[in-house]
């Protein structure tokens, strides 16, 4: 069974680095397009970072784009964010998903068959 895990979340100052991690496990992930979303109360879910099967093409959003890196590591099963110089508004429940369709770097969440069950960032003084 297809599962994702990721972890590495917490509480962190304005201008603090946080990196998580997806671990997949069941389905191998290095032949999914993998994206990280977030989900702040009250706020729909966004795509803030996309990265390709082969890991040549990237997606951000524009507002973490020079602050956040997207990254994954096909031989372990596994994804990573790092997240630099955070801000308040960064504060979310992440996910990362993967997409079977590796002819795109989707960003709605409807195209993603698998997700994880989140981590919590908080960014707070």
């Amino acid at each position: 069974q297809a599962h994702l895990v990721e972890s590495g979340g917490g509480l962190v100052q304005p201008g603090g680095s946080l990196r998580l991690s997806c671990a997949a496990s069941g389905f191998t992930l290095g032949s999914y397009t993998v994206s990280w979303f977030r989900q702040a109360p009250g706020k729909e879910r966004e795509a803030v970072a996309v990265i390709s099967y082969h890991t040549t093409t990237t997606y951000y959003l524009r507002s973490v784009k020079g602050r956040f890196t997207v990254s994954r590591d096909n031989g372990n099963n596994m994804a990573f964010l790092q997240m630099n110089n955070l801000e308040p508004e960064d504060s979310a429940v992440y996910y990362c998903a993967a997409d079977s369709d590796r002819s795109r770097l989707a960003r709605s969440e409807s195209d993603y068959e698998f997700w994880g069950q989140g981590t919590q960032v908080t960014v707070s003084s």
